[in-house]
C-alpha cells in the first residue's frame, strides 16, 4: 500500500478524531477532529511501539484503529484535566 502520506494522515485523522469524539461523547468540529486524530495517531503509534505492536507505517484499518485509540486517550486526558463532567462544590 505504501507509506502514510499527507492526505492519508488527514483522512486517518478525521476518522480517528470522529471515533474518539464518539467514544468520549464530545462534539468536535471538522478541523478539531483532524487535529485530534493526527495527534492521537502519534500517541497511539508511540503506545503501540512501546507494547511491541509496531507503529503506524501503512494506511489501513490497523492505522485507523491505533489512531482512534490514541485520539480517545488524548480526549480522555484533556477532559480529565479540564474537569469535564465533574461537579465542584464551592463553600
Amino acid at each position: 500500500m505504501g507509506s502514510v502520506g499527507l492526505l492519508s494522515w488527514i483522512v486517518v485523522g478525521l476518522v480517528a478524531g470522529a471515533i474518539g469524539g464518539w467514544v468520549t461523547h464530545q462534539r468536535l468540529g471538522c478541523l478539531t477532529k483532524i487535529a485530534v486524530g493526527v495527534v492521537g495517531a502519534l500517541i497511539g503509534g508511540a503506545l503501540a511501539r512501546a507494547a511491541n505492536l509496531g507503529g503506524i507505517g501503512q494506511f489501513g484499518l490497523r492505522s485507523v484503529l491505533i489512531a482512534a485509540a490514541g485520539a480517545t486517550v488524548l480526549l480522555l486526558v484533556v477532559g480529565a484535566i479540564q474537569g469535564r463532567g465533574v461537579s465542584r462544590r464551592t463553600r
